[in-house]
Parts: structure tokens; sequence; C-alpha cells
């Protein structure tokens, strides 16, 4: 029994994910997504559907790679996987009536750059199933409209890191990549650490999640996969990068309450539990801190899940999700948030892209850490890194 509890995690993450999905991704495969995804904001209606697409793909990248296998998830597996193909040649294809634009918006400013970065991170995450498996032309289209972002200059913060993952992504797919876009992203981002796993989002500290939202993942994803071209250094700075995330994926793994709760502080709260973004893709690439187990991880989460998105408050009647962190609370949005914003909330499911096999998966039931020290069991005490 206890063995079926720990596999019903799965079934439950699962179950949520393709409810948040579905939406965005039948539309997108069949050309309706301008006509059928509604769009909270309006000046944002020219870049909401790249947003929806390309946070989407972001968060179910790694599970995709899985591959089809027997199996009703496998099965599931490979229908959404075709319907992300679909998906990103819809909004590649001139002729598609989805097509999203790639340059400059005279609404949205240099928004087009954001998603194409984590339309990008997808492919680096997935690059069998989000790029190989791509017709010839999907490809060609792909490609242009990645490198057409490069007309966009990025605000000197963490919009450094989306330029990165563009080029990173080129790099996969066997493209001439711009190292400057990624050596000025990240040694910028060396220039703006403040010490204890978290970085500026440019010179100055924020309290927001922007350090787990954007800026550990795409350092991480670009560092390993451009490291070895920096040679000796490069390894030093991949060393570096990941005690800095260790850090401050233990911060985060703190941060959620003994009710699967977290503090709604900062811009883009309305992300919903992709705030714990890094979190989860250090649990995805096996390398959390030590004394914190996947187990209690995989509980944290689908207690944070549970609540930002199982309430049928978080979406519309066509199951769109709505503006808010736990039901329907516009009044938290900042202007830049819209409908397709919304969706870098599938990156907390990362860890769907271990196998069920897998000790995140398999191990029994654990106290997250805030559960352990407000239930009054001893704990080892906390301490910062100098690194």
């Amino acid at each position: 029994m206890d063995r079926e509890n720990r596999l019903n995690d799965r079934m439950y993450w699962l179950k949520i994910l393709t409810k948040v999905i579905d939406p965005v991704l039948s539309s997108a495969a069949e050309r309706k997504l301008k006509e059928l995804m509604p769009v909270a904001n309006k000046s944002r209606s020219n870049v909401s559907r790249l947003e929806a697409i390309g946070r989407t793909l972001c968060g179910i990248a790694p599970w995709l790679e899985l591959g089809p296998n027997d199996g009703e998830e496998g099965v599931l597996r490979q229908k959404y996987a075709f319907l992300a193909r679909e998906a990103i040649d819809a909004a590649t294809d001139p002729e598609s009536p989805d097509y999203c634009t790639f340059v400059y918006d005279k609404d949205a400013g240099g928004q087009p750059l954001v998603d194409a970065a984590f339309l990008s991170h997808a492919i680096v995450r997935a690059p069998r199933e989000l790029w190989e498996k791509l017709d010839t032309q999907v490809k060609k289209n792909l490609v242009k409209a990645l490198k057409a972002t490069r007309c966009i200059r990025p605000v000197r913060n963490n919009w450094l890191l989306f330029s990165a993952m563009v080029e990173t992504a080129l790099y996969i797919m066997g493209e001439e990549f711009d190292k400057v876009r990624v050596d000025y992203a990240i040694f910028q981002h060396e220039q703006w650490y403040k010490g204890d796993g978290v970085y500026g989002d440019g010179p100055y500290f924020h309290w927001d999640y922007y350090n787990s939202f954007v800026i550990h993942p795409m350092l991480i994803d670009v560092v390993n996969t451009l490291g070895g071209s920096y040679g000796d250094y490069g390894m030093e700075l991949q060393k570096t990068i990941m005690e800095r995330a260790q850090r401050y994926a233990a911060i985060q793994e703190m941060l959620i309450s003994p009710e699967g709760t977290y503090p709604a502080v900062g811009r883009s709260i309305t992300y919903r539990c992709g705030a714990f973004h890094l979190l989860a893709q250090m649990a995805l690439i096996e390398e959390l801190p030590e004394r914190i187990s996947p187990a209690q991880v995989r509980c944290a989460l689908t207690a944070v899940i549970k609540n930002t998105l199982e309430s049928s408050e978080n979406y519309d009647s066509e199951g769109w999700l709505r503006i808010g962190v736990c039901g329907h609370q516009p009044g938290l949005a900042e202007p830049y948030i819209s409908t397709g914003s919304l969706y870098l909330c599938t990156t907390a499911f990362l860890p769907l892209g271990l196998r069920p096999e897998n000790e995140f998966w398999q191990a029994p039931p654990q106290k997250w850490t805030s559960q352990k020290i407000w239930s009054g069991e001893d704990m080892p005490a906390d301490h910062a890194i100098d690194a």
C-alpha cells in the first residue's frame, strides 16, 4: 500500500499537469491558440501565445524527453510530445494563424526575447523530442525565429540570461552561436552575486523569486551545456554555480511551510508554484543539498502544487489558468502579466523527468524541514555558504 501511495504522487502530478497544459497544447497544435486562448491583459495580446507555448514546454520538456514507452503514461507522453512539436510548428510558421512575433513589439517591448528563451530552454532540456524529431522545414523556421530575437536588446538584469539561453539552444541545434552574449550574461551575474546562494537581479537585490524563476535554472543549463568550451575555468565555474544553486535550493525548501504555503513576496508571484523552479530542477538533475532528501522535496512540492493549482477557482470555464496564486486574484498581477505568463507554473513539475523507479518517486514519504521543526523535531543548525 505504501508503494501505491508513493506512485499516486506521480499520478497526481500528471493529473494536475495535463489539466494545466492541455488547453495550450491542444489549441496550438490545431493552430487555434490565438482564437481560443483568452488574454487577460489586452496590451500583451501579441506576445501571450509565445508566452504560453514557451513556458509550458520549458516545464514539461524533461518529462517529454523520457520518450514513448508501453503503459498509460508512455502513451500520454507520446501524445503531448506530438502536440508540443505541432505547437512549435504553429508558432514559427509564417503562414500559420498562430505565428508568434520574435522581434520587438510596439506594445510589449522586448517580451518576445523572454519567451523565446523559455522555448529555447525547453529545447535544451529535450533536444531529442523537441528538436531532432521536428520536420526539416520546422527546424529552419525555428532557427530563423530564434535568431530574429537578436535584434532585441536585453534589459541589464536577468534578461541577459534570456539572450544566453537562445544562443545555447542554437548551439544544441548545430548553428553558429554568439559566445559574447553568453559570456556577458555569465560574467555580469558573477558581478551581481550577493552571497549565500543569492544573485542580484541586476546590480540590486530584490525580494522575489527571480533567482528561481530564471537566474539559477538558466545559469545551470547554459554553463552545463557550454562550460566545456571554457576549459578548466568552465569546470570551476560549473562547480561554483552548482554550489550556489544547492544553497538556494536549501533555502527554497525551508520556505515551504508545514501546510505547503510559502511567502507571497515580490513580483511575478502569479507564476504560482513556478516559484520553485530551481528546487524542482535540483531534484531533476539529482543535485539536491546533502541534508535534503528527494522524498521530502517530493512531499513539499506536492503540497505546494495542491495549494496553487488544485482549486477550480484557478481556472476559467474552458480550463485556462486565471491570474492568481491561490484562486482568481487579478490584483496580484503586474502590468506585464497576462494569461500566457501564468504557464511558468509548469516548471514545478520538472521531476516528472525522473523515471517512476527513481528514488524521488519510490522513497517513503518524509516531512520537509518546516514540518520537522514545527512538530518539535531536533535539527542541525542552518548555515550560510561563503562561495
